[in-house]
């Protein structure tokens, strides 16, 4: 199976919110598999992201005037259309980052599992909500949520379709405009689910895509949105967050992690070694909630090094458009150079490699083997520093209290897998890990696909959540109305103050006996 053809670049690079693209410089978009170029993509400027956020301020008026129901009737159909052009989206995923095709098909799935979330829970969540007034009976209180206005999301190249697109879901439903600004490697990804969101009916100005330089179009997207949404590395993320902060809009953020794993010495090794090969070197280890440490018990960690190391070698590893290989390549010359350089400094400084180890150039430009790390100290690049890339390191330790709190010992705290004797051990194990989400008896999946909870990161693993009602009504403005019936609060005319008070205490007091009280 190919690569997109030529005729789908052409057809999607027409989708880009900039004006006169053809006769605008350009950058190339190449296949990671070989490095050959696939395409160009017209390069935006500041102006343009500004005039696309203009639009979508006219867009986003007649947008919220619709009702989340009608709103949802468009993301109904969208998740039907992108489980039906899967194909050409695992291809378009592959090409561009060069990820396995199992890899590329968690984006796909994502995609239509959150669409669907948020398209049954916002006609219900948006509805306006009386809740209890502060004089029951004299007073009617009501709560609605209004959209934001625009949200920018700037979304990162490692998944660069369900970031890209699942937090402009919730935006969009929420009665938002979206301006996105995707990374430059990976720009024709997002250009394929947002034309698919056009096919379902999405107003094209409501969804502009603006491809260009992170410093250029994404400082004007802050600068001039209503609210940020960014995934990235954990030092962007602190930058954005200092420019939203001085112009006071709201912010939200997936960002780095070092990611630990705790195996008990009651735990099913193989099945944990399974586990663990999708937990570190899914999307060759290019994910923000992979697996980089791994703390084993003493009384199995030479057993659990062996039988890990033993199936980490036995990776299929290579490049392809097929199903059946279970580690692409990386997605950049940089990408191979950080995990490469980490390995190089590990065993420079007494680390062992139990798998792995090299780069791949015999296989593509851009492959690295997964890599197994043994005897890794804290002066170790490796230790402490995110790799993000297909590289783990195993650490032995007494009992799990030294397994907890090695975990916690970082400033990340992002995502955890624990594996115990028993589901009950796991979950007590969990509750003990300081991350925002923590998988017991697998590596990141379950906490991540599920819709309907939080999911974000704890110190300087993040700001704000995505998924659940939390990602929903961030894109909100709640507003109280709150209206006075009967009497109003002055008491009656002609009452004096003193007498009114007199009438007002007793009936306060009794309403420490109403619910919610």
């Amino acid at each position: 199976m190919p690569a997109p053809s030529a005729a789908t670049f052409d057809r999607l690079g027409k989708l880009v919110a900039i004006p006169d693209a053809a006769s605008r410089p350009t950058r190339p978009v190449v296949e990671a598999f070989s490095g050959r170029e696939l395409a160009t993509i017209p390069v935006g400027t500041a102006q343009d992201a500004v005039d696309a956020i203009e639009r979508a301020r006219v867009a986003q008026r007649e947008w919220a005037a619709r009702t989340p129901l009608e709103r949802a009737e468009i993301f109904h159909r969208y998740r039907d259309l992108v489980l039906a052009n899967r194909d050409a989206l695992l291809d378009m995923a592959q090409a561009e980052t060069g990820k396995a095709r199992v890899s590329a098909l968690e984006e796909v799935l994502d995609i239509a599992m959150t669409s669907r979330f948020y398209a049954r829970l916002a006609p219900k969540a948006l509805r306006s909500k009386r809740v209890q007034g502060m004089l029951p009976g004299l007073t009617k209180t009501v709560v609605h949520h209004h959209a934001k206005g625009v949200v920018g999301v700037i979304s990162p190249w490692n998944y660069p379709m369900t970031l890209a697109v699942s937090d402009a879901i919730a935006a969009l439903l929420a009665g938002n405009a979206v301006v996105l600004k995707p990374d430059s490697q990976t720009p024709y990804c997002a250009l394929a689910c947002v034309d698919l969101l056009y096919q379902a009916g999405l107003p094209k100005d409501l969804f502009a895509v603006v491809p260009g330089p992170g410093s250029v179009v994404g400082t004007a997207i802050v600068e001039n949105a209503d609210y940020l949404m960014f995934t990235g590395s954990t030092a962007t993320g602190q930058l954005l967050a200092e420019q939203a902060g001085r112009r006071l809009i709201g912010f939200s953020a997936e960002l780095g992690g070092k990611n630990p794993m705790i195996v008990t010495k009651g735990a099913n090794l193989r099945e944990v070694a399974d586990a663990a090969v999708r937990a570190c070197f899914s999307n060759s280890g290019q994910l923000c909630i992979s697996i980089e440490r791994i703390y084993v018990e003493q009384a199995v960690a030479a057993e659990f090094t062996r039988i890990f190391g033993e199936r980490v070698k036995n990776i299929k590893l290579a490049p392809g458009y097929e199903f059946g290989v279970e580690m692409g390549s990386l997605v950049s010359e940089s990408q191979v150079k950080t995990v490469s350089g980490h390995v190089e400094d590990a065993v420079a400084k007494g680390a062992t490699v139990v798998a792995g180890g090299r780069a791949r150039p015999d296989l593509g430009p851009l492959f690295h083997e997964p890599t197994v790390l043994s005897d890794v100290t804290d002066d170790m690049e490796c230790a402490r520093n995110e790799t993000f890339g297909p590289l783990v390191s195993i650490y032995p330790v007494s009992d799990v209290d030294e397994a907890v709190t090695r975990a916690n010992d970082t400033e990340y705290g992002l995502n955890a897998s624990v594996w115990a004797g028993s589901k009950a051990e796991g979950e007590a194990i969990a509750a003990r890990v300081r991350a925002g989400t923590v998988n017991v008896d697998e590596g990141y999946a379950p906490a991540w696909g599920s819709t309907a909870a939080p999911m974000g990161g704890m110190g300087v693993s993040g700001v704000g959540r995505r998924h659940g009602l939390d990602g929903l009504l961030k894109y909100t403005e709640s507003q109280t109305v709150a209206t006075t019936r009967v009497l109003n609060l002055g008491g009656p005319r002609g009452l004096p103050p003193k007498i009114w008070s007199k009438v007002l205490a007793p009936f306060i007091a009794v309403m420490k006996y109403l619910p919610g009280r």
